[in-house]
């Protein structure tokens, strides 16, 4: 698909809902900012927004940022936040935008409560999807364009993050024969290490079918906490096969995937040093081998390097531990942003300028301090369309599952438009 931007006059749209000093009060009514819009855009306003302007933005004045009427004690406040999301939505599907996307794990289906994994199979008809329906580019390609303001209109970005092997053995094959371009997004303290990311060995230690026993006690940072299994003690095969597939929704209180989530929730924020000691003890009482599954382990240095060769992957920081950053110090954060960054560029022997925040979590100092480490960018798991107004340290991305081509070029056209 050949990238295009789009041409229609955002500023003649804020003109028409009030904020240009030239609009007549027939204007700022809904029905004359829809009857207007329509004359300047020649008959080219999308219907789906009349309804929303003629309900939204009769009686709002946008230059004092609050409703007038007879209602305006009671609804000022919430009325004008959700105007101006409404504008920010209708400015956003005014203008080019693109989608940045987030994948994982490219292999065969395993237990997955996280829905990381995306087959092979499924992973070359996304890409078939994107051919066909969009404009693939680099990660790097985006973000000039959006420096520029001229994101191309459907433009579209793969990345990976965390570093899984199969993104070498699955992933870039795939890449390769469509020739789309993608980021993977590594943590460095990752690279080599023989065993697996903390909350895959995690899923392999209690998400075996077999027998456990039926207390978990863990002490964390000086504190006990306990598990009392009750009828998940047992996990059979059917049981297991069903939650291979987490698209069904939230796991069922009592079963031995709710177990693992709260075990995950309390792992989830600690210090790698805690964090590796609670996995110690969870790993013995379950019995639980330390080797990696080759479907989940991480890359080492050679595998990155190749990873990267022939120019069409970029690799990424993600971090040195993968931790949550908003939980932690802002010495903390800095040294995992720093060091990921650094680790990176002594393996590949170049810069590393792209940035993505492990569990999209990350406070607005943490942004500061991706900047400042030097990186031109840095993506987020919020899901929106990119557009000329985000940050770029604050790029959205939207999460893709294990879906077939059809369901995802469904969602594409869906976020596409949202």
């Amino acid at each position: 698909m050949e990238p295009k931007t789009a041409d229609l006059p955002i500023g003649s749209f804020f003109f028409l809902i009030g904020i240009g000093s030239n609009a007549d009060p027939a204007e700022r009514s809904g029905n004359g900012v829809v009857s207007s819009w329509k004359k300047r855009s020649g008959g080219n306003f999308p219907e789906d927004y009349v309804e929303i302007f003629r309900k939204g933005i009769h009686g709002w004045n946008p230059l004092r940022s609050r409703m007038v009427g007879k209602e305006d004690d009671c609804l000022r406040i919430p009325l004008v936040k959700k105007m101006r999301r409404t504008v920010r939505r209708v400015r956003r599907r005014l203008t080019s935008r693109g989608l940045i996307l987030m994948y994982h794990r490219v292999s065969e289906k395993d237990v997955d409560p996280w829905s990381l994994n995306v087959t092979p199979r499924n992973f070359s008809e996304h890409l078939m999807v994107l051919k066909r329906n969009s404009f693939p580019m680099r990660l790097d390609r985006l973000v000039n364009a959006h420096l520029e303001g001229k994101i191309p209109d459907r433009a579209t970005v793969v990345t990976f993050d965390d570093g899984y092997a199969n993104n070498l053995y699955e992933a870039k094959p795939v890449l390769e024969r469509h020739d789309v371009p993608a980021t993977v997004f590594v943590a460095s303290g990752y690279i080599g290490h023989r065993r697996e990311f903390w909350w895959d060995e995690l899923d392999r230690a209690l998400l075996i079918p077999g027998r456990m026993p039926g207390r978990l006690e863990l002490v964390i940072s000086g504190e006990d906490h306990h598990w009392d299994l009750g009828a998940a003690v047992e996990y059979g095969e059917e049981e297991y096969r069903r939650d291979s597939d987490m698209s069904d929704g939230e796991p069922q209180s009592g079963t031995r995937l709710s177990f693992y989530f709260s075990v995950w929730e309390k792992l989830h924020p600690l210090p790698e040093y805690e964090r590796e000691k609670a996995m110690e003890q969870i790993l013995g009482w379950a019995k639980s081998g330390t080797v990696a599954r080759q479907t989940h382990r991480p890359l080492d240095a050679e595998e990155v390097r190749r990873l990267k060769g022939g120019g069409l992957v970029e690799i990424g920081a993600h971090t040195v531990h993968h931790l949550s950053l908003s939980s932690h110090s802002p010495a903390v954060q800095r040294e995992e942003i720093q060091g990921g960054k650094g680790e990176l560029e002594v393996v590949l022997g170049h810069p590393v300028t792209s940035f993505s925040y492990p569990f999209g979590q990350f406070r607005k100092d943490t942004a500061t301090l991706v900047r400042r480490a030097g990186f031109s960018c840095a993506c987020t798991t919020e899901e929106e369309p990119v557009w000329n107004l985000n940050d770029r340290f604050q790029l959205p991305r939207f999460g893709v599952e294990d879906w077939s081509g059809e369901e995802f070029g469904k969602r594409l056209e869906r976020w596409f438009n949202s």
